[in-house]
């Protein structure tokens, strides 16, 4: 748990960074570079995994969809979004990642369409009167395919992870999930940046590195290695930990403005709809037979 919070604690910071910070750079470029940062963080613990290369691809998938496809997708949000609407919608990922589950399980539960229909209406609340401003819808819908993929990922991972050898530690095979993930970012870079227009002050570069090295390197390290030492109910709530924090950092730190009465409304919505998918029945124990144990 101590690892969850932590992460949550350091992502708290990165959407006023990001928006504030790096205004102007390219955000594939950006999500290229904090990558690659991580990458060289931990290639010195990396250790060849002697399952084989199946094993080792299957790793490098889970990282290009759960922090490639997430932060190419996640960092362009910025352009439409203001920070704190970054950190709020971030909001549906444990309901993602509620679905997702089921659905490996093919285990479906009507309460999470219930908090899926209150995520949408919390959000509508929010941004109801912003819905005229240019790129408004299409910063929350990148922000949800961002969530969609980070909560992907944190399931594979949670289920691959046991596959391991045994000999396997969390450092010495997180090198791949981030080469998956860098290589996913550069390709779509091709496609999408300009890189010789990409100019850095001093002090952007030194922002980028602080996020690939501790935001993303650490921060991913943390969430991945503490995921799968807690239950799904208690994954569910640290996942949304970083949300007040991070609003919290973006109108007192970084002095952005927000309708209060909007936010904390539409807040309250989506987070019972959180609340709602990871609700669990209280079971009961029955009482025992005469004779014999309780079945």
């Amino acid at each position: 748990m101590i690892l969850l919070l932590g992460a949550s604690l350091i992502w708290a910071f990165s959407f006023g960074l990001i928006k504030e910070g790096l205004a102007g750079l390219d955000p594939t470029a950006v999500a290229v570079l904090r990558l690659a940062i991580s990458l060289a963080v931990f290639a010195p613990f990396y250790r060849p995994l002697r399952a084989g290369a199946a094993q080792a691809l299957r790793l490098a998938a889970i990282g290009a969809v759960q922090f490639g496809a997430t932060y190419v997708l996640y960092q362009r949000s910025y352009a439409h979004l203001h920070a704190y609407e970054v950190a709020l919608f971030t909001i549906t990922t444990p309901i993602f990642v509620s679905l997702i589950d089921s659905a490996a399980e093919r285990r479906w539960r009507a309460r999470y369409y219930c908090a899926a229909a209150l995520s949408v209406a919390g959000a509508g609340v929010v941004i109801w009167r912003s819905l005229g401003e240019s790129g408004m819808l299409r910063g929350v819908i990148l922000v949800q395919l961002s969530n969609l993929c980070f909560a992907g990922g944190q399931v594979a991972w949670r289920r691959e992870r046991p596959r391991l050898p045994p000999e396997a530690t969390d450092v010495s095979v997180f090198l791949l999930p981030l080469a998956g993930a860098l290589a996913l970012s550069l390709l779509a870079s091709l496609m999408m940046t300009d890189w010789r227009s990409l100019a850095p002050t001093p002090l952007q570069w030194a922002r980028i590195a602080y996020l690939g090295a501790v935001a993303s390197g650490a921060g991913f390290f943390m969430w991945n290695v503490g995921s799968t030492r807690v239950n799904a109910g208690a994954l569910a709530a640290v996942n949304n930990a970083k949300i007040p924090l991070g609003i919290a950092c973006a109108l007192l730190v970084f002095g952005e403005r927000a309708d209060l009465v909007r936010l904390l409304a539409g807040g309250a919505l989506m987070g019972s709809g959180v609340w709602i998918a990871g609700w669990r029945p209280e079971v009961r124990p029955t009482a025992p037979r005469p004779g014999g144990p309780a079945r």
